[in-house]
């Protein structure tokens, strides 16, 4: 945990990072990764600036179980010629491979730390740049990003807020005619989250679950799919 002190009989501590290699499909994707949820970095006080309470600081270094499953999902789905967005992106796990499939991808998320993260792990992969759009879903649309013809998230419902919240993000970027993939991690707003994409005029289906990397047995979630034509 990077916490400031006054003076310098202290040095200040180090954020501890993991790095791992995961056999995603055809692909070996390297990352790094916050070494536990005590990690988080935010000397420069912009984090806090922007009113991201201080528990949520580290998940934007996290690989969750939804995250692994929406990247192997990735691997193999089908995604032509489509420009893709992946809406709160923390490691960028599902970013990197798509980005190995050389899809027209474009990432998100609130957290400053996630845009650092995700230009080191490309570097890491050696492969070409992934533009990146920090912001929060409540911002205005940003006109130099464009619309999407499919956009992706994992694990990004945690409060009863979150499904009208990111509905109405997704409005702001997805072309008339679009694919949204969600994986669920089952806390109890997926439900919540179909009512309004229903509302916006999206079909739902479930696809067949993909069991995560790590502990599959533990996994509860599910894959969710809304088109609209």
């Amino acid at each position: 945990m990077n916490v400031k002190r006054t003076g310098t009989e202290y040095p200040e501590p180090v954020v501890r990072y993991r790095f791992h290699t995961s056999e995603i499909g055809e692909f070996d994707i390297h990352y790094r990764a916050l070494r536990d949820r005590n990690q988080y970095d935010d000397d420069s006080g912009e984090t806090e600036a922007l009113g991201i309470p201080p528990a949520s600081w580290p998940l934007y270094g996290v690989v969750w179980q939804a995250g692994e499953v929406l990247a192997k999902l990735m691997s193999h789905y089908d995604i032509d010629s489509r420009r893709i967005l992946e809406v709160g992106c923390g490691v960028g796990l599902a970013s990197l491979v798509l980005n190995k499939r050389h899809a027209d991808i474009t990432a998100t998320d609130i957290h400053p730390g996630a845009c650092r993260n995700l230009q080191y792990n490309t570097e890491l992969n050696q492969d070409p740049d992934i533009p990146f759009l920090r912001c929060a879903w409540k911002d205005p649309r940003d006109e130099k990003t464009g619309l999407f013809d499919l956009i992706i998230a994992s694990d990004v419902l945690f409060e009863p807020g979150h499904a009208i919240a990111l509905a109405e993000f997704i409005e702001l970027y997805a072309k008339p005619r679009c694919e949204v993939l969600l994986t669920d991690a089952g806390r109890g707003y997926g439900n919540h989250f179909t009512r309004e994409m229903e509302a916006r005029g999206y079909e739902q289906t479930r696809l067949e679950t993909i069991a995560p990397i790590t502990n599959p047995e533990k996994y509860k979630g599910r894959i969710q799919r809304y088109r609209r034509s």
